[in-house]
């Protein structure tokens, strides 16, 4: 497995937890952003919508890039973020290339963001894809910071994507009651977590404004991998090779169109109970060796035996 970060230190830190916290960009780069936010939101087309497709899912109640209505919209933020965000990126980052830039925006009493785990991006097995979360203003729990469950990541949802139902569905309450971490930090410092780790954010309960720029990154040697489920009710899953224009022009609730099947992969579906969960918090990773985990799961029949 390839590193993440440059830094020895934070690279043990991210593979314990999922999740380091740096000091990313200055103030005069917030500002920078923050403003471009504003000057560009006459442009936005509105979140595309489940029920533009005709899904009866809850609406989206925060604005988000990666679903604006308006493409040329979507290219224009990602320019100007992966720009701003570039020299900072490889900074911290062991060479990855950007493929998805948001701007996330909570207005007051609004913006949960429910219990999930972002898609998969690439090959997990390979590799860790990323996203940086970097808050425009300082992120607390009144104003909907981002909350994770340490240590969650490749342990849950080895094939996600947005069809595809999630093994943590049924207990999304109990996570959210009792394991997650809220991460407060100052406007300008940024989260760079595993995509894989379980995580969510709460409404903006102040009058401010709560603005955040996300931008996801994979390795620079990989292709982006998309796994695709044509029905709920299939018990095969595709894996789609795209890039990060598959993304502009991309509906989470419309099947992709004109790209390229590499290959597909079999899938049975699970929910987890709480009693589960809490299990595979301690289990391996799934990227671990496969050796390693027979090694530890001939340890474990050992101890029980000898008990």
């Amino acid at each position: 497995m390839r590193n993440v970060l440059n830094d020895s230190k934070l690279e043990a830190e991210f593979q314990k937890n999922g999740y380091v916290i740096v000091p990313f960009i200055d103030l005069e780069e917030v500002n920078f952003l923050k403003n471009k936010f504003f000057e560009l939101l006459p442009q936005s087309g509105g979140n595309i919508t489940a029920s533009d497709t005709g899904f009866d899912m809850p609406e989206i109640t925060y604005d988000f890039t990666f679903i604006d209505k308006n493409i040329d919209f979507k290219k224009v933020v990602f320019d100007i973020i992966t720009e701003k965000f570039a020299s900072h990126k490889d900074k911290w980052l062991n060479n990855y290339k950007p493929m998805i830039a948001n701007y996330i925006r909570k207005k007051t009493e609004q913006g949960e963001v429910p219990l999930h785990q972002n898609w998969s991006f690439a090959d997990e097995k390979k590799c860790c894809t990323v996203s940086i979360w970097c808050p425009l203003v300082d992120a607390t729990i009144e104003n909907g910071t981002l909350q994770v469950v340490p240590g969650s990541h490749k342990r849950f949802g080895e094939i996600r994507g947005p069809m595809i139902p999630w093994e943590l569905e049924n207990i999304k309450n109990e996570i959210i009651t009792k394991y997650l971490v809220p991460i407060e930090i100052p406007a300008g410092h940024a989260v760079i977590l595993d995509d894989s780790i379980v995580h969510y954010s709460a409404v903006n309960k102040t009058n401010d404004l709560r603005l955040a720029i996300q931008l996801i990154c994979i390795p620079s040697e990989l292709s982006s991998w998309h796994y695709h489920k044509s029905s709920f009710s299939s018990d095969k899953v595709d894996i789609l090779e795209v890039d990060k224009d598959f993304y502009m022009e991309f509906n989470p609730w419309k099947f992709p169109e004109k790209v390229n099947k590499t290959s597909e992969v079999d899938y049975k579906h699970h929910y987890l109970t709480e009693a589960e969960f809490n299990a595979k918090l301690k289990e391996p990773r799934f990227d671990e060796p496969i050796k390693s985990q027979n090694f530890i799961q001939k340890i474990k029949e050992l101890i029980f035996s000898n008990n």
